[in-house]
């Protein structure tokens, strides 16, 4: 599933040619996607002028005149700038056709994506609601997460990936931002001390902007806006490594299951 810097790679790529084009025309191919794609989004957008494309998460938000469209890449999706004329393929279900002749298409084999439309405030869309605050962003630290951590038994690595306690922090990501921070993922995250949180916090950043910065991880259907795989997982320090040399101290990388996710870790260096 794309993730944070996936989006955010999606985002930085497609947001210089987006900005100011005017929208021509709607085509919508296959509106059952997680939700279905809103007629109003056909009938509303066509005809007006594009702002700025913003991430919330693992959300994209292409601003409008009249309003926003909101994106998720579900599983498998992906986002391409393409001429319009350009033939579409089984799984391209949506084109948002621009006044310089290319075209903003949805592409999603697994239809677990979202197109959805609202001409209110996006921050206000019961998806957006009940967000955490950004990663990356400057409401994020390690004291933020003390706090939010007391009294909770829930083990640490799904606690920092619950998008209420901060967006973005997917699997793949919180894996390796515990090794980083040398704390053992099944740990419960009322039982970590504010100095731990704050080397936590501080490897979370740590690995999403590395992570941002080689495009993304592909391990499955991840291209960008201009097709590139991402190279992220050519650095990958314990996901995806079970049975494998530490690479701090050799131990053999431990994987388990936690929350139903695919969890990697060092016995020795993670406590």
């Amino acid at each position: 599933m794309p993730e944070l810097p996936e989006v955010e790679t999606t985002r930085r790529g497609l947001a210089p040619h987006l900005a100011g084009r005017r929208v021509r025309s709607v085509t919508v191919r296959q509106r059952r996607l997680r939700w279905p794609v809103p007629r109003a989004l056909e009938r509303e957008l066509p005809g007006q002028r594009l702002g700025e494309l913003r991430r919330r998460g693992k959300y994209l938000l292409l601003e409008s005149t009249a309003g926003t469209v909101i994106l998720h890449l579900g599983m498998s999706g992906s986002l391409r700038l393409l001429p319009c004329d350009a033939p579409p393929g089984p799984h391209d279900h949506l084109d948002i056709a621009l006044d310089d002749g290319r075209c903003l298409r949805f592409t999603d084999p697994r239809r677990f994506g979202t197109v959805l439309w609202t001409r209110r405030p996006p921050e206000r869309h019961r998806l957006l609601a009940g967000l955490g605050p950004e990663p990356l962003g400057p409401d994020f630290d390690g004291d933020y997460l003390y706090r939010r951590s007391r009294g909770r038994r829930l083990a640490v690595k799904p606690f920092i990936m619950d998008s209420k306690v901060v967006v973005g922090v997917g699997n793949i990501y919180a894996n390796e931002a515990l090794f980083l921070a040398g704390i053992h993922p099944a740990r419960p995250a009322g039982r970590i001390g504010q100095q731990r949180y704050r080397r936590l916090a501080d490897a979370i950043r740590e690995v999403l902007t590395a992570a941002i910065a080689a495009g993304g991880t592909t391990l499955r259907d991840f291209v960008d806006g201009d097709g590139r795989p991402g190279y992220f997982q050519q650095t990958l320090r314990v996901y995806g490594r079970g049975g494998r040399p530490c690479p701090r101290c050799g131990t053999p990388i431990r994987e388990t299951r936690l929350a139903q996710r695919s969890t990697f870790y060092c016995p020795r260096c993670q406590r």
